[in-house]
């Protein structure tokens, strides 16, 4: 009999009774699991999947703060490999619904005995191990673009005038027709084991066809050792969905592979003819991820990093903290790099991650307006990016040890 693969797990639930119950009564190892941390609501919840990269969060779906809604697009964010399954009421599941892309592996309606949580995280670890076995399958089944796509990106010599490589791309099925007008993006990929060999192998384009078609058009090949996608969307799919997918499929070759990925992406273009110029920028970003610690690389963020890249990120928290909008994707469009490279180079840099620095900043400057101003707490908590008072108030406390209005009782009591 196999040897059974351990999936973590985190739960999230504002329940104390329910919680403490899932954790400490579901027979977590027998089952195939490892629950590696607990969260009472979503915002805590967001902190420990980046911490500690469970492979299942286990979450209600109303929950204090943030819902488990948005929980589950923040969370695609930073681990967008990570599955998903809801607890919670019957009068939510139009509501999950909108959730559906998020990685949702099962929606759970309370009540729920511990037998029937039991049964259905055997069910959830069954569709994990599937999951990985899809894309540990070796297939080497051709498209048949690849006459054409393939020279263009590869070879790039004289190529032909733009609208006749737009005939030939809707001829053979790449473009909808001759009025579709993508723009087009090239992504490189190489798969090492830990000692560093180069193990990349045509089998392997499953894995990054099945993860590319989630979020966009492509096309993928085998060449030189590398996978090669050509990815397909407008400007604004780029821009949601390039860093995630890249992300999901670094995050998977290790999960389910075993191997370190590397990644590297162009910038995108609009025309055929300049496909081979993208497929040189992809092949130079992914050199540079390789020569570095691996991960995923756009050409964009050459040359920018290091000390440099993230003394420019503290100094927009700093400026910045107050947004309650303020993220590691809107703070990497500032600087113009990819939120996957800024988020390594800040936890490279500081050996922290970039939501635990924006939380000590807001604490210490709330803890500086508590004790030097008569502002109200409701003004602290939005002046320090937080709408809800009640969560800035649990954030304080977990922070200093003591509630705002603690804090300030005991100045008062000190200046007597």
């Amino acid at each position: 009999m196999p040897e059974k693969t351990f999936y973590t797990v985190v739960v999230a639930d504002d329940e104390t009774e329910l919680r403490e119950a899932v954790c400490t009564m579901i027979p977590w190892e027998a089952l195939g699991f490892r629950l590696v941390g607990s969260a009472s609501n979503g915002l805590d919840a967001l902190q420990l999947v980046e911490q500690l990269e469970p492979d299942l969060l286990l979450t209600d779906i109303r929950m204090p703060f943030i819902s488990g809604i948005e929980l589950a697009r923040q969370v695609r964010e930073i681990r967008p490999a990570m599955n998903i399954a809801f607890l919670s009421g019957f009068d939510d599941f139009e509501y999950a619904k909108q959730a559906i892309q998020y990685n949702i592996i099962s929606y759970m309606l309370k009540p729920l005995t511990m037998d029937g949580l039991a049964a259905e995280l055997k069910v959830i670890h069954e569709k994990i191990d599937n999951q990985y076995d899809r894309f540990r399958r070796r297939d080497n089944a051709s498209g048949d673009k690849a006459a054409f796509v393939i020279p263009l990106l590869l070879a790039g010599e004289d190529p032909q005038p733009e609208d006749k490589l737009r005939q030939a791309a809707a001829g053979c099925g790449l473009l909808r027709g001759l009025d579709d007008v993508p723009r087009y993006v090239v992504l490189a990929a190489s798969l090492y084991t830990k000692e560093g060999a180069n193990v990349t192998e045509p089998a392997q384009l499953r894995m990054l066809e099945q993860l590319s078609g989630k979020y966009l058009r492509y096309y993928a090949f085998y060449a030189a050792g590398s996978l090669v996608a050509l990815l397909m969307g407008n400007p604004s799919d780029f821009e949601e969905y390039l860093h995630i997918l890249a992300d999901e499929f670094c995050q998977l070759a290790d999960r389910a592979l075993g191997l370190r990925c590397c990644v590297g992406i162009s910038r995108p273009v609009g025309q055929l003819s300049e496909l081979n110029q993208c497929w040189r920028k992809a092949a130079e970003a992914l050199h540079a991820a390789e020569e570095g610690e691996g991960g995923v690389s756009f050409i964009t963020d050459l040359r920018k990093g290091g000390t440099t890249l993230c003394q420019r990120a503290l100094a927009v928290i700093d400026e910045q903290y107050s947004d309650e909008t303020l993220s590691l994707v809107s703070l990497g469009t500032q600087l113009e790099v990819s939120p996957n490279h800024l988020s390594a180079c800040i936890k490279k840099e500081t050996g922290e991650t970039f939501i635990n620095i924006l939380i000590r900043k807001r604490m210490e400057a709330a803890r500086e307006l508590l004790l030097g101003t008569d502002l109200k707490i409701q003004e602290i908590a939005r002046r320090c990016g937080y709408s809800d008072q009640h969560y800035f108030s649990y954030c304080f406390k977990k922070y200093c040890g003591a509630s705002p209005n603690a804090l300030r009782r005991q100045k008062a009591g000190d200046s007597q």
